[in-house]
């Protein structure tokens, strides 16, 4: 899940890097010039945000105002290895983007965030692209997906840090179905919120141009758009969706575009 506003520059984000994987400092500096982020060799823990590339790959830490604490990505255990063991066609996710039997399709999921659904597409068959805007979630998720995922996933699973209205407008091939996770609404308690979700929030911030991404999703030719909803929240500002699909406490809003099938050219 992302959004689409513009995310926080690394540069304002108080952003340091530390390594404490000796064989890994190369790699650290590369990172943290590339966030325009200090490479810390200090003991003494640095303020703000806090990236740490250990013996076990990337982790974030948040500061410790926030209460948050850390963000480590893991494709192969957890939440994530749960829903892959879980997932099939049949279910709303998958019905969503229109899986079918033997038909190999390319999905791109425009709001990556944690990677959750776009690899679980990945399990089910798809090629996917996930498309992140947030540099510091875009390098977890490359991380999580070299270091944690199963081979066959990490050869269907690309990682791309871009905007993805624009990202999306500038395809010369297009995807059989874009698939859109808007951040959802803020609830009245955060502490309802999950901590790793707060997170996301606090490096990409609010999702005030949804519409704007459904749009794009919409012109980039894909056959259709699948948009997650919390169940009972309104449709995303724009057209009407052709139908939903209605899971527990979640629902797909799926978009046809069946003109849109095919290679476009921009």
């Amino acid at each position: 899940m992302s959004d689409t506003s513009p995310s926080i520059p690394p540069e304002t984000l108080a952003l340091s890097v530390i390594c404490s994987a000796p064989d890994a400092k190369a790699e650290a500096r590369v990172v943290a010039k590339g966030l325009h982020a200090a490479l810390v060799e200090d003991s003494a823990p640095p303020p703000g945000y806090v990236l740490e590339l250990g013996d076990r790959g990337w982790e974030l830490h948040t500061p410790p105002e926030l209460g948050l604490g850390t963000l480590k990505l893991d494709f192969a255990q957890g939440p994530t290895a749960w829903r892959l063991r879980q997932a099939g066609r049949r279910q709303p996710l998958g019905r969503a983007v229109g899986l079918k039997p033997g038909v190999d399709k390319h999905v791109i999921d425009a709001t990556a965030g944690l990677g959750r659904d776009g690899m679980v597409l990945a399990n089910l068959g798809c090629r996917v692209t996930l498309i992140e805007r947030s540099p510091v979630m875009a390098l977890l998720l490359r991380d999580a997906l070299q270091r944690t995922a199963p081979p066959e996933l990490r050869e269907r699973v690309q990682v791309v840090e871009a905007d993805a209205r624009r990202y999306l407008l500038s395809l010369t091939v297009s995807p059989d179905a874009v698939y859109l996770d808007p951040m959802y609404p803020e609830r009245g308690k955060s502490a309802l919120v999950k901590k790793e979700m707060r997170i996301l929030r606090e490096l990409v911030g609010k999702d005030p141009d949804a519409a704007e991404l459904l749009g794009a999703a919409l012109a980039c030719g894909a056959g259709r758009v699948a948009v997650k909803r919390p169940r009972g929240a309104p449709v995303v500002d724009g057209p009407a969706p052709s139908h939903s699909i209605e899971a527990p406490n979640t629902r797909y809003d799926v978009y046809l575009c069946p003109a849109n099938h095919g290679p476009r050219l921009v």
